[in-house]
């Protein structure tokens, strides 16, 4: 059976696919979702220039392919030694990528600059489809505005261009919006993240379990058009595979019982091209199973949603943490897993949220609560089996 689900072609248990280091957590931004709950002025215990050149030579060291090396914050913008560090990362052989805050620090120029470089991507965020509920959102104005004429300036000057969307209760009803803009845009991608409760994001209401599924689906149709990928809902893999078996029996997602929301974002959508073929999910990494987070001050957490840390750049190489920390370990291990995520037959391409699971009820290997999936309960098993292992081995 045809993979749907992408692997990275290598052993995630010994180097990461992704690497993320927030190079600071000072932000002009009050977005109200901020997972670091952001503030305007540095931290004097960031990582200094000579420990960030340290930091890349780690990720550099890394057996080819080398990780994906993103560059966050905060916003990124308020070092000013983040020209030296995209430099030097294209230099010692990293894919560099940028995940900025539109303020007026991220002016044309700057980008231009940062192109030249070296960088290879940038990523925007679009939480909404209109300046003043997206201004909202992030607490400042013109905010919607300099994300689009970003996006523009990113596109001439050759940067590959993903736009990110959290999805709240606030924010949910914007997703059709949101999607034809990525495709008249010509996004590259379409990352949209799922709220996990930390920093900021603890006031804010999340969508339900069912709503999830139904803005999953919403994101299948979608992706018939454009790239799309989610953050925190690794449970999308297991909806993709449900159905692409679905239509291999001439059925459509209607089999899935959607709810109310997904008729309203599907017309929402309006015309919008179909695909004879559903695009595969994702690349099935996970918090601390081919992806790690380095924080402004070198502490490696599994993902920048899960406080806890496993070491610190500072006093240990990445590669020996990564490798070696009891907690990354059982977050790799789908045996470990607990609640329904440890029953479910999709655990080996999904796993559930680890942060979501850890933010909500402080058990890193416990239950995502944002899937609503009931293990076994998908009719088709025997076909399910038979695409678990087709997708067992690495592509």
């Amino acid at each position: 059976m045809l993979k749907l689900v992408r692997q990275p072609r290598f052993d995630v248990r010994e180097r990461p696919f992704v690497v993320i280091w927030e190079i600071t957590r000072a932000c002009d931004l009050a977005c109200a979702h901020c997972r670091a709950s952001a503030i305007a002025a540095r931290n004097p215990a960031e990582l200094t220039l000579a420990e960030g050149r340290a930091l890349i030579d780690q990720v550099a060291a890394f057996e080819p392919p080398r990780p994906l090396f993103i560059l966050t914050g905060g916003d990124p913008m308020k070092r000013p030694d983040l020209m030296e560090l995209v430099a030097y990362g294209t230099q010692q052989g990293l894919a560099v990528a940028l995940s900025p805050s539109a303020t007026p620090l991220l002016t044309p120029e700057a980008i231009v600059a940062l192109r030249s470089m070296g960088l290879k991507a940038i990523s925007l965020s679009l939480d909404a489809a209109t300046p003043e509920r997206h201004d909202a959102f992030r607490g400042v104005s013109g905010v919607f505005e300099r994300t689009l004429k970003v996006w523009d300036t990113a596109r001439e000057c050759g940067l590959k261009v993903q736009i990110n969307t959290t999805v709240t209760r606030f924010t949910v009803e914007d997703l059709p919006a949101i999607a034809r803009m990525a495709r008249e845009r010509q996004v590259l991608l379409w990352s949209v993240f799922f709220l996990v409760n930390v920093g900021r994001g603890e006031r804010l209401e999340p969508i339900t379990a069912p709503q999830c599924e139904d803005v999953m689906n919403f994101l299948c149709d979608a992706g018939a058009a454009i790239a799309v990928k989610t953050t925190e809902a690794p449970h999308f893999r297991r909806l993709v595979i449900e159905r692409a078996l679905l239509a291999r029996r001439g059925l459509d997602v209607a089999s899935l019982s959607p709810g109310d929301l997904y008729g309203r974002l599907k017309t929402g959508l309006g015309p919008w091209p179909s695909s004879p073929r559903l695009r595969r999910a994702p690349a099935d990494v996970n918090a601390g199973s081919g992806f790690i987070f380095i924080s402004h001050t070198g502490a490696v957490h599994p993902s920048g949603f899960f406080p806890l840390t496993v070491g610190s750049v500072r006093t240990r190489p990445l590669a020996e943490i990564y490798r070696r920390s009891p907690l990354l370990r059982a977050l790799r291990d789908p045996q470990a897993l607990g609640g329904r995520c440890g029953r479910c037959e999709f655990r080996l391409v999904c796993g559930g949220s680890r942060s979501r699971a850890f933010a909500l009820s402080a058990d890193p290997v416990g239950e995502d609560p944002l899937c609503a999936y009931e293990p076994g309960s998908f009719p088709l098993a025997e076909e399910v089996a038979e695409a678990l292992a087709a997708e067992s081995v690495s592509i």
